[in-house]
């Protein structure tokens, strides 16, 4: 089994998405000891915003690629590789004006790529990368989860699990952080119901696994 944890957050240490993610995978590893784990930090090891480079190569309207194109193409091909070999994917998404980070962003244009993560048929778009789990370690400073008026602000877990859901995937668990920025109280709150989170989250998984083994 692999698992591919990836964080975006530029904070650092600082970072409640990045504790949780930690938090997530070392959980996760308890129960699954035989987990290899790939780690990539996207505020690091950050790709290009999508370009028409990015995208030059996939078009096949011209002959040759050019070594731009073939640059960008090497970024994509190695991110969505990384992506379609793990079985789990940990992603710390915290919420940045109201959506998620554009490294994050930049990473998803990579995978959105048709014939590996997606087709297009007669009937619509259909996913290629089903099977996989996916645990979302969610941040917001304010409360969004609690009232019609913050769900139609936030486009951070309602963008995530659509997109992820047209990769095919529909095991897509969130493990929410809200309300951090809202006093000491309300931040010690939010992180013990994100870790109750990450307990449900870690143990469904692991009790799909022995279903698995038993059938």
């Amino acid at each position: 089994m692999k698992l591919l944890h990836v964080d975006s957050s530029v904070l650092g240490t600082n970072s409640v998405s990045r504790l949780l993610t930690a938090e997530v995978v070392a959980e996760w590893r308890k129960s699954h000891p035989q987990a290899t784990v790939d780690y990539l930090d996207l505020a690091v090891d950050t790709p290009n915003h999508f370009t028409a480079d990015a995208i030059g190569i996939k078009t096949g309207l011209q002959e040759e690629p050019t070594e731009a194109q073939r640059l960008e193409n090497a970024v994509s091909e190695r991110l969505v590789s990384q992506f379609l070999a793990s079985d789990v994917i940990v992603v710390g998404a915290p919420l940045y004006n109201f959506s998620v980070p554009t490294q994050l962003k930049a990473w998803i244009d990579r995978l959105a790529q048709m014939g590996r993560t997606f087709k297009y048929t007669d009937k619509g778009p259909v996913g290629l990368a089903g099977g996989k789990t996916v645990i979302v370690a969610s941040s917001r400073g304010g409360l969004y989860s609690t009232s019609e008026g913050g769900n139609a602000m936030e486009h951070q877990e309602s963008y995530l699990k659509v997109v992820f859901g047209f990769f095919g995937i529909t095991d897509v668990r969130f493990v929410r952080a809200e309300g951090l920025s809202m006093g000491e109280a309300a931040k010690d709150a939010a992180l013990a119901s994100a870790r109750s989170d990450i307990q449900i989250a870690v143990g469904a998984a692991a009790n799909q696994d022995l279903a698995a083994i038993a059938a």
